[in-house]
């Protein structure tokens, strides 16, 4: 017979700030409570003194992970995928995909809709086609389109109401009547790999165009008389930004003036990650472009363009704090909460509050993980020793 838990003794941060000592119900049926159970015989105590408790992560870019695609792969495959983004962290994940022919992507929007409708994630990200070639980073040219608003539809209905979000260049011919055709539909429209100058995109925020895919890259750099996109979507509080923190996309310096401008309730901290992503060196294929990954940086074969990353989203959350100072509660609204919010999840996720599903990550005191659990079962067990 289930029994309800209690993760006692921790730093637990919650909506409200961190509670030191604090402890997390866990009832039967795997969601958060805010009282003990009607009988204490039934409770699991698990003693957590001298960790962290934090809200499991919410991931809105995700390519794959664990040697799997997501854009390529069997159900098989996206299910170790995955699996492969839990054990690190990520209780919540939306399979993202790259450019590719509109009915091989419609395919696969059928695929991972089937998926999202069983839970396993959280519904689609298209990323591509409808980007420009002049900042198209790790996406095929040749198969870049405009984004007609008739085929940005064929997309989302191919996604059977799980199309979450669909990167466009809103600049391009069709974009801003695609913007207000998602927003029309409440799929999120993210400004990318565009080209866009601050007045193009000013005017893409005001058809409804919501979030920024990952900030900085695959765009014109910040100038001091053409701003371009980046100062357009850190001053608006309708932009959401996206940031990759591995080190590698962004100087700290860029991740710091990210929070500095948009502020913690305006940011999510996403992977962007592709197939080696907790797996290891290699050559992978992203879409149909070869991708080399050496020292955990992934860079297309052929010129050497970034080309997605290894990261996950324990490392994010330690490099935020650790490196970058971040406080704690700006981390977890940034990794949880505020993506939980862009999804229409908040009321299930992003948060350790009664009602919720029991999404908890279990970090020490240098913030490396220690345990995670998804909807009340453990995905890893923390150790159990004396003390905590």
């Amino acid at each position: 017979m289930a029994t309800s838990k209690v993760l006692a003794g921790a730093q637990v941060v919650l909506p409200t700030g961190t509670v030191p000592g604090g402890r997390v119900i866990v009832t039967e049926d795997g969601r958060v409570a805010g009282s003990m159970p009607a009988d204490p015989e039934a409770v699991e105590t698990v003693d957590l003194t001298g960790h962290w408790l934090v809200p499991g992560f919410v991931d809105i870019h995700n390519h794959g992970g664990g040697g799997a695609s997501f854009t390529s792969g069997t159900a098989e495959d996206i299910l170790h995928g995955v699996r492969t983004h839990r054990l690190h962290g990520t209780t919540t994940v939306v399979a993202s995909t790259v450019t590719g022919e509109m009915d091989a992507l419609a395919q696969r929007a059928g695929l991972l809709s089937e998926l999202a409708e069983q839970g396993d994630i959280a519904g689609v990200h298209f990323e591509g086609p409808f980007i420009s070639p002049c900042r198209k980073g790790a996406h095929s040219e040749a198969l870049l389109r405009h984004p007609d608003p008739a085929e940005v539809r064929k997309l989302i209905d191919a996604a059977r109401g799980q199309a979450r979000m669909v990167t466009l260049a809103t600049e391009l011919p069709g974009g801003i009547d695609s913007v207000r055709l998602l927003a029309e539909h409440g799929v999120i429209a993210a400004i990318g790999h565009t080209d866009a100058t601050y007045e193009q995109t000013k005017a893409a925020i005001d058809a409804g165009a919501t979030v920024a895919t990952h900030l900085y890259n695959a765009m014109p750099a910040l100038g001091h008389r053409a701003p371009g996109p980046i100062a357009a979507l850190l001053e608006d509080e309708r932009i959401t930004v996206e940031l990759i923190n591995d080190g590698t996309h962004l100087h700290p310096a860029a991740f710091g003036l990210a929070f500095h401008h948009a502020g913690a309730d305006r940011v999510a901290l996403i992977t962007d990650a592709m197939d080696a992503a907790g797996f290891g060196d290699g050559t992978y294929l992203l879409g149909p472009l070869e991708v080399e990954v050496k020292e955990g940086v992934a860079r297309l074969t052929e010129g050497g363009s970034i080309a997605g990353s290894t990261l996950t989203m324990d490392r994010a959350f330690k490099r935020s704090v650790t490196v970058d100072g971040l406080p704690v509660e700006d981390a977890v609204a940034a990794i949880s909460a505020n993506p939980a919010r862009l999804l229409g999840m908040y009321d299930r996720v992003g948060s350790l509050e009664p009602g919720k599903d029991a999404d908890i990550v279990v970090l020490d005191a240098e913030f490396t993980l220690k345990g995670v659990m998804r909807k009340g079962d453990w995905v890893i067990e923390p150790l159990r020793s004396p003390g905590g």
